[in-house]
């Protein structure tokens, strides 16, 4: 038997989601890594592994500090699903771009998988997405906002070190 509910899991997610939320919007990224407990390991398949606050907290705030990260709106889930023995959450988590002024929708989900240590807190994020479709994702994100003249200058420059054409 489980050491929780699923309103307790269920709960715990919506209360992370609000802390992206808050991060996104403060660019405070530390109510994020308070989310976990402080031996979690956030697995990234692009990024790489990381275990513990200081990791998590390195890796969220150079991420999300730089393009295309720091252009990314909010998160929400498109479904959710919860396997309550295992204390697990899973989800598809859509990643918007900002309208880059014409209204066009730029965005990729991935799935994310949490587990749960009790208390609130997880301990173990896993996001699971296709890189290169993300990476192609946001080329056709820069060269719109390009034509628009809507460009910032962080995608401006993600742009010239990954050699998309403008």
């Amino acid at each position: 038997m489980a050491d929780w509910t699923r309103e307790e899991l269920l709960t715990a997610f919506e209360t992370f989601r609000a802390n992206v939320q808050r991060c996104v919007d403060t660019g405070d990224w530390s109510y994020f890594v308070d989310s976990f407990t402080p031996d979690a390991t956030y697995v990234e398949h692009a990024y790489g592994r990381f275990a513990g606050h200081e990791e998590i907290d390195t890796w969220v705030k150079r991420t999300m500090g730089a393009f295309p990260g720091n252009e990314m709106t909010h998160f929400p889930a498109n479904w959710v699903s919860v396997d309550v023995e295992k204390g697990w959450v899973f989800a598809e988590i859509d990643n918007p771009m900002r309208d880059p002024g014409d209204g066009t929708r730029f965005a990729m989900a991935n799935v994310t998988i949490l587990r749960y240590a009790g208390g609130g807190k997880w301990r173990e994020e896993e996001d699971v997405y296709n890189p290169m479709e993300f990476f192609e994702m946001a080329k056709a994100y820069v060269r719109h906002c390009h034509s628009l003249g809507t460009l910032s200058a962080d995608g401006a420059a993600w742009a010239q070190k990954f050699g998309v054409t403008l």
